[in-house]
């Protein structure tokens, strides 16, 4: 199931890096590892869905390219992002 609105509105606000802030990699990190955690409970209940099991994978990719990308170019936020996300390095 996807994020409702008012999930992801408070997870932008949440992340983001200054006023007007909507697709900075943190916010996308943290996003992306909200809808990581929903598709996983998901597929704790239904074992056989390997349609959303491509989804999820996917998701995984995008956000393990993000937080390279942002150990490459910002490593305090990346480390930040990592403690606040509760994520393994």
């Amino acid at each position: 199931m996807a994020l409702t609105k008012d999930k992801r509105s408070e997870i932008i606000t949440e992340f983001r890096t200054h006023e007007n802030d909507s697709g900075s990699p943190e916010v996308q990190i943290a996003l992306l590892s909200k809808d990581i955690e929903q598709l996983t409970e998901h597929l704790r209940l239904h074992k056989k869905d390997f349609h959303s099991r491509r989804g999820l994978l996917a998701k995984v990719s995008r956000r393990t390219k993000l937080l390279r990308y942002l150990d490459r170019t910002a490593h305090e936020r990346y480390v930040a992002i990592t403690q606040r996300l509760g994520l393994r390095r």
